[in-house]
């Protein structure tokens, strides 16, 4: 019973929503958030405005030195899940950070509803990821309120899909929606805009798998291919300071149409996680090979 409860409740909530709201802020990474911004190399990368292309390595160096920011997002997985989440994360020294995430639609979030829960708090460090479940689901973990999933016990996962949540949790600069415009060869300035009272500049492109290139693109087609995008628009919006200010993906998977928003500001935030009490967490390795009645 315990075995069934596990692995048809715990994994694809607390680990589908993590890897969603981890989405959602824009964090998905390339598994190198220090390195420096790669070139355009040959392709459609080529034809890229050099005025855009050039702002882009800003905003990458500027976002990676600054290390930290408070990040509110809104998400969507085709009919899987929507959520919201707002919180703040740390990258300068491995993820670290805490969520509120809160489901607000989609087949997950009916299953947190029956569980008499509506949001999650997550805690990310830099060996591990939290979830703190709610009383209903605690009692069916013998009274423990949290799921520790280690991130090698993750990335040992059959399939390869452990691997890559592993890989967006272990990298959490919001940078992947800048590298994806850098290498897609097709941004374009939009404008001057306004957003939440901060003057910004605007940047559009469109990816696909195939339109990307230079020395980024195998692990980002790889990434993409691996979450099921088949297309997608990106979008941000930078200050002065060549800071991240909003983004917005849309695009098409698999199984249904993605979007996500999010809102950055607070850069350089002083941010912390406290490890759960060890009493009250659970492992999810153990409970994946517990076996019960």
């Amino acid at each position: 019973m315990r075995d069934r409860i596990v692995r048809r409740g715990i994994l694809p909530i607390a680990a589908v929503a993590a890897l969603s709201a981890v989405a959602g802020c824009g964090l998905f990474g390339d598994g190198d958030s220090h390195r420096g911004a790669a070139a355009p190399s040959g392709g459609r990368a080529g034809r890229a405005d050099s005025r855009s292309v050039t702002a882009l390595r800003a905003v990458e160096k500027a976002t990676t030195r600054a290390g930290s920011a408070r990040i509110e997002s809104t998400t969507a997985m085709g009919a899987m899940l929507a959520l919201k989440t707002d919180g703040a994360l740390g990258w300068s020294h491995g993820s670290v950070g805490t969520l509120r995430i809160t489901y607000t639609g989609g087949r997950l979030a009916e299953t947190m509803r029956n569980l008499n829960s509506t949001s999650m708090e997550a805690r990310l460090l830099p060996d591990a990821y939290y979830a703190k479940v709610g009383a209903p689901f605690a009692r069916r973990l013998d009274g423990r309120h949290w799921i520790r999933y280690g991130y090698d016990d993750l990335a040992a996962l059959p399939g390869g899909s452990g691997a890559y949540l592993t890989d967006q949790l272990r990298d959490t600069a919001p940078i992947r929606p800048v590298r994806l415009l850098l290498a897609c060869g097709a941004v374009r300035r939009v404008g001057e805009e306004t957003v939440r009272g901060r003057r910004t500049t605007h940047y559009s492109g469109t990816v696909t798998p195939a339109n990307l290139s230079g020395e980024d693109a195998a692990a980002l087609r790889e990434r993409l291919e691996q979450a099921g995008v088949t297309r997608e628009t990106v979008d941000i919006w930078v200050d002065d300071q060549a800071l991240l200010v909003k983004k917005v993906e849309k695009g098409e998977l698999a199984g249904g149409r993605m979007s996500a928003t999010a809102y950055y500001r607070d850069y350089g935030v002083k941010v912390s996680a406290g490890r759960p009490p060890a009493a009250d967490t659970a492992d999810f390795k153990e409970l994946m090979t517990t076996r019960g009645s």
